[in-house]
């Protein structure tokens, strides 16, 4: 009789369980139909009788992102433009000129040529505006607009109108399909040590890797130093296939947690490894980040490869892009990624961001939590993968945040490319204090590199008596101007490392950045030495 009263229990027990469940998603689904139609009413009342015409699609857009805001960063809505812009990252493949832009209120201003493409047999150049593509004047149009411009049909010939230096020019080009390769360069550089940069995780990332990895076994290669510096991640299957070049087959990659059951995951290697046996250092900062992370994450919980430069960045977020109507699309993140050992390396906690200043809390500030590699070696959890061997920079100051957020850089070796009509070889290049010295000379009349103290106190002076304090106003602005410039001289490290990249690009594209990082980089050099000895390499991911 007990048993049957114990089994009646259960059955109300879990009979109103199901009721409660019910309930509460009827009333959730109720709840979200209530605002729809709210907004939909809204909208209908604003559009048939506010007292000006509105454009729809703009309000809309608003709303959505405005809705989204408060979420993480890398959650959000794409219009159709933004959707093929998208695809065009994943692929790594567009038909255009071969040049990264940026799109200003007079135009397209062109920050970079790629080597062999339209752009560069035209002899564009990094700092050329376009203010006319085919006749269409480009001032004052949208960042939407300007996108479409020089991406089309390839073949299709395009006549582009130029501001360089002052003076107008005309150039004839015909798009052509663009391949964005994700491993711009490998070298040997020495007898035995490769050298493999990875610079976005696109549709091309693995089998790029592999190319590069064979074609350098060939040379001799017996170590390998992996770069994944500022690289910012991309598609999660294509950080496990690299993953499962080091790595047996059958072994745990990444496992994905998220809200509901189809989201969460277990993946492991499918393939058979290309290299079980060679050692490795994996070069990582403070720009590596998401599948940057699991693959340096992973390869650092299976002892596989010594880590080696700054903690990256801190994003244990996976995203997928869900189809919307009309060809938009919800980029939304749906689960948190944990590495083989276990760990999440998120730093942010944006559900518990700060209702008032939107400040968001670090996971690491609670503590962060130990959890152990396949050897028996301490790793951690909260804020990035630590580095096993961590090499010094400064720490960046809140002016140089704003500096490097800045177009000053550019306009900078832009400048500094037509006052120098030539430079030492790309390998033997060497950014001096005298050019550093020159920058800051440069940053008295840049216009884009403005701190939050400099722009409120000009807030301030335009709403004073502007006549009675002008003298004054000159001296605090000196002032203002000569912290600014302490305060990114603490950072002299890695703005002379920029800047010497920013120039390099100019003469010798972006293969010339990385030849002078294979002679003149602090943290490849740390790589390789650590690669002449064995004996401490292996004594490091032993565990004892």
């Amino acid at each position: 009789m007990m048993k049957f009263n114990r089994s009646k229990t259960i059955m109300v027990v879990l009979l109103l369980g199901t009721i409660f469940l019910t309930f509460s998603f009827k009333s959730k689904f109720f709840e979200v139909a209530k605002q729809i139609e709210i907004y939909n009413s809204l909208f209908k009342e604003l559009n048939m009788y506010y007292v000006d015409e509105i454009n729809p699609a703009e309000l809309t857009e608003k709303a959505i992102k405005n809705t989204l805001k408060d979420l993480d960063p890398y959650t959000n809505f794409y219009n159709e433009q933004d959707v093929e812009e998208a695809k065009i990252r994943r692929e790594g493949e567009y038909a255009g000129i071969g040049a990264a832009v940026y799109y200003t209120n007079k135009g397209i201003q062109i920050r970079e040529i790629y080597k062999g493409f339209s752009a560069d047999k035209a002899d564009l150049k990094a700092g050329d505006l376009i203010t006319s593509v085919n006749g269409q004047l480009l001032e004052n149009m949208e960042r939407d607009q300007l996108s479409m411009f020089l991406k089309g049909t390839p073949n299709t010939k395009i006549s582009l109108e130029i501001e360089r230096q002052g003076n107008t020019i005309v150039k004839e080009l015909k798009r052509e399909k663009v391949v964005v390769n994700p491993v711009p360069f490998y070298e040997m550089m020495n007898e035995e040590t490769g050298y493999i940069t990875l610079t976005r995780f696109n549709n091309k990332a693995s089998s790029e890797v592999k190319k590069a990895f064979l074609a350098l076994k060939k040379k001799g290669m017996k170590k390998l130093v992996f770069d994944l510096r500022s690289n910012p991640g991309g598609s999660l299957f294509e950080s496990i296939n690299i993953s499962n070049f080091f790595i047996p087959k059958g072994k745990v990659i990444v496992t994905t947690k998220g809200k509901i059951k189809e989201m969460s995951n277990t993946y492991k290697t499918s393939n058979e490894p290309l290299d079980l046996e060679i050692p490795i250092v994996v070069l990582v900062n403070g720009r590596s980040a998401s599948a940057s992370e699991i693959v340096s994450g992973s390869l650092q919980d299976y002892d596989r490869a010594v880590i080696m430069g700054q903690r990256s960045f801190g994003k244990g977020l996976v995203q997928r892009q869900k189809e919307l109507t009309y060809g938009t699309q919800l980029k939304l993140t749906i689960s948190k990624y944990y590495t083989p050992s276990g760990r999440c390396i998120q730093e942010l906690d944006y559900t518990n961001r700060d209702a008032k200043t939107g400040e968001v809390p670090k996971f690491s500030d609670n503590g962060v939590q130990e959890f152990k590699t396949e050897n028996g070696r301490t790793v951690y959890d909260g804020g990035g993968v630590l580095p096993d061997v961590e090499i010094k920079r400064s720490i960046i100051t809140e002016a140089t945040e704003k500096l490097l957020s800045s177009k000053a850089m550019f306009n900078f070796a832009t400048d500094y490319f037509y006052q120098n009509t030539q430079i030492a070889l790309a390998e033997d290049y060497e950014f001096t204090p005298s050019d550093f010295k020159n920058f800051t000379k440069f940053l008295k009349n840049d216009t884009t590199f403005v701190t939050a103290a400099e722009s409120l106190f000009k807030k301030a002076f335009l709403s004073a008596d502007t006549e009675k304090i002008t003298k004054e106003y000159e001296k605090i602005q000196e002032q203002l101007f000569e912290n600014k410039i302490a305060e990114i001289s603490k950072n002299k490290d890695i703005i002379n490392e920029l800047l010497s990249e920013e120039i390099l690009k100019k003469y010798y594209y972006e293969e010339g950045v990385y030849k002078n990082h294979l002679k003149k980089d602090k943290t490849i050099f740390e790589a390789l030495k650590l690669l002449q000895n064995l004996d401490a390499y292996n004594q490091m991911l032993s565990g004892k």
